[in-house]
């Protein structure tokens, strides 16, 4: 089986190339969106195209909003009615759950009305929807899937910082906010886009990816902590003065602001529900064994 991805040298993209490269039978094809990947794309016979390639959301927020666009629209638009044209059979498009909403009330699942409030959620959604647009013949799926928080080893996000915290023995003064976030492990992203390479019985939509469980920041600090071998410090200081210093962060703009402490204390529950039922198959790594493996990682690191 011959499968074309895009992105493959970022954080997913070299885990899912190990991944996938443990199957004798496949046989992978980088393809590099900045150079001439049409010609390659007519050049290649392949089974499958995995669009892992984006413009990833800044948080800085330094970006200039059209890279949005031109990156996660206009060159998924092109990819995608390349894939139309070709002899691939499946399309699968690494989105995420940024496109349907920025905060979640509740849980998060499939049914939800999108409503994307960033450049980088609104760039994602419209490509969606130009897939989702797009006559398709019969012979041929595509598969939208909107992962939540993605880490494992060699992932350089908020997880490393948080661990870089714990590591200098710094207290965390947040532990008396009680929240729920949906994390997800790498290892269990390449399994499900694996299984939807392998399954011909899967029908083309939309499907949020994450672990089961969701996860407090307390346990997350914890689970750090474990790794390091040293108790977690953790802070339970009154959320009414962290939010008052938050108020006080924004006026003399300090790194403690109201949409900093928005962020590390917000719940964002992700529902799994629907791919799990499609693939009719568990996970292989709990939310904690992920962690764990992530953790140990940047110990190695």
């Amino acid at each position: 089986m011959n499968i074309l991805i895009t992105g493959s040298t970022g954080f997913v993209g070299k885990n899912l190339g190990l991944f996938l490269k443990s199957n004798a039978s496949t046989d992978i094809i980088d393809l590099n969106l900045r150079f001439d990947w049409q010609k390659q794309t007519k050049a290649q016979s392949r089974s499958c195209i995995i669009h892992l390639a984006g413009k990833a959301h800044d948080l800085k927020k330094t970006s200039n909003p059209d890279e949005y666009y031109q990156v996660n629209f206009e060159l998924t638009k092109n990819l995608y009615d390349a894939f139309l044209k070709s002899d691939a059979k499946k399309f699968i498009f690494i989105s995420s759950v940024k496109a349907a909403a920025d905060s979640v009330k509740g849980i998060l699942d499939e049914n939800i009305n999108p409503d994307p409030q960033t450049h980088y959620g609104k760039s994602k959604l419209m490509a969606e929807r130009y897939i989702q647009s797009q006559p398709l013949p019969k012979d041929k799926s595509y598969y939208i899937l909107r992962p939540c928080m993605v880490h494992g080893p060699g992932n350089k996000g908020n997880l490393n910082l948080l661990y870089k915290f714990v590591k200098k023995g710094i207290p965390y003064p947040l532990a008396g906010f009680n929240n729920k976030r949906s994390f997800l492990s790498v290892e269990n992203l390449c399994f499900v886009i694996n299984e939807l390479i392998n399954n011909d019985c899967i029908e083309s939509g939309i499907y949020n990816v994450s672990d089961d469980e969701a996860l407090s920041t307390n346990q997350v600090v914890s689970i750090l902590a474990k790794s390091l071998n040293v108790n977690p410090r953790l802070w339970k200081i009154s959320p009414a003065i962290i939010k008052f210093m938050a108020k006080t962060g924004d006026v003399l703009r300090l790194p403690l602001n109201s949409e900093h402490l928005n962020k590390l204390t917000e719940n964002y529950v992700v529902s799994n529900q629907k791919i799990k039922k499609v693939l009719n198959k568990e996970l292989p790594l709990t939310a904690i064994e992920g962690l764990k493996i992530t953790a140990n990682s940047f110990n190695i690191t």
